[in-house]
């Protein structure tokens, strides 16, 4: 690494990683993660996305490679990292409020100023009057803007996101990709985010990564004006960088 080259708060280096009789899934993927960047990692269906997310999260172990971050110390769960699933999986029984503070539960009695931190995560994400209800009683939206408080009460470092907001309607979705940037950006935390979705894609990140086969064959640095508006989608450059990842994602190389 260059005297000038800044250390990255995640580095990939040739992770490979295979699942019994399978050809690897994530084969020899370098990739560099920026503190408080939003990276987005894009591709078809079962070329190995969520698996580098796992990976990432020190869910899986790479079988060849490492995983470092910027302290050099191997990634593993822990309260330094916010994982959102692509359903919100919250617990049914226990009210709103008791969903965000789970994960300081699991730690210790919830104090408060837990309770604090919790109302206002769900003031921010328009759920104060909700904090009493339970998930039952919430629409999809609202049970997604939960668990994106949840993964942000213990104010983590790395946030992972695999493709949360795939099942909403499309102004909802809208909604809550600006939620998750403001949020984001207030806190100057990094995010690694799993989609499917070119436009989601280009509109969250700041680099778009491309993986085909296994590879990563594409990470491109996303130019666009900050803070990101909806309105963005129907511009010129924005359909740009769309059509750029399309080629990507169908054998193009950068």
């Amino acid at each position: 690494m260059s005297a000038g080259q800044a250390v990255p708060f995640l580095n990939i280096e040739q992770v490979v990683y295979t699942y019994p009789g399978r050809t690897p899934i994530v084969d020899g993927i370098d990739w560099r993660l920026d503190a408080g960047g939003f990276h987005c990692l894009v591709g078809r269906s079962g070329c190995g996305k969520t698996t580098l997310l796992k990976l990432a999260a020190g869910l899986l172990t790479p079988q060849c490679g490492r995983i470092r971050l910027w302290d050099g110390t191997p990634a593993v769960p822990g309260p330094q990292l916010g994982y959102v699933f692509q359903a919100p999986t919250l617990l049914e029984w226990r009210r709103v409020i008791d969903n965000v503070l789970l994960p300081v539960s699991l730690q210790r009695r919830p104090s408060s100023a837990d309770l604090q931190h919790a109302e206002a995560l769900l003031a921010m994400l328009g759920l104060s009057d909700h904090a009493q209800h339970y998930p039952r009683q919430l629409s999809g939206g609202q049970q997604s803007r939960v668990a994106l408080a949840r993964a942000l009460i213990l104010e983590p470092a790395l946030l992972l996101l695999d493709e949360p907001f795939a099942a909403l309607d499309a102004i909802t979705r809208g909604e809550l990709q600006d939620d998750l940037l403001r949020m984001c950006r207030l806190r100057k935390t990094t995010v690694l985010f799993v989609t499917h979705d070119i436009s989601e894609a280009v509109y969250l990140g700041d680099r778009v990564a491309v993986m085909h086969q296994g590879r990563m064959v594409a990470d491109l640095h996303v130019d666009l004006p900050a803070p990101r508006t909806q309105v963005m989608r129907h511009g010129a450059a924005f359909n740009q960088y769309c059509a750029q990842v399309f080629g990507f994602m169908n054998g193009a190389r950068p």
